[in-house]
């Protein structure tokens, strides 16, 4: 008996689409794609601001990291070219924080 085809209409299913490109779920690597992404975001947009650097310069290089790992476990094109957005992101946000201060600048005097 032939199973029915269930069709998501929502906003999130053309991205599911994207990222699941091979038409198999790729839960933890849909994972770390989203964290790298938002950490990226997180450490471009605090790196524009001075007082920040703490934050720009700690979620930079975790999101370089989850990127890194990202990458290597990476199953379709999508989830890669949506890692290096957010591996870009999170590394500008990381030198801009260490040129600001870096990850302890203002905890040692």
């Amino acid at each position: 008996m032939a199973q029915p085809v269930r069709q998501h209409h929502g906003p999130l299913s053309a991205l599911s689409s994207v990222l699941n490109s091979d038409g198999k779920a790729h839960p933890v690597e849909n994972s770390f794609v989203a964290a790298t992404v938002v950490l990226g975001v997180v450490a471009f947009i605090t790196a524009q601001f001075d007082s920040l650097h703490l934050v720009s310069s700690w979620t930079g290089l975790v999101g370089v990291l989850t990127g890194a790992w990202g990458q290597m476990i990476s199953a379709t094109t999508g989830e890669r070219f949506l890692l290096i957005i957010g591996l870009g992101a999170a590394a500008v946000g990381f030198y801009l924080g260490m040129a600001h201060g870096g990850l302890f600048g203002s905890l040692l005097g």
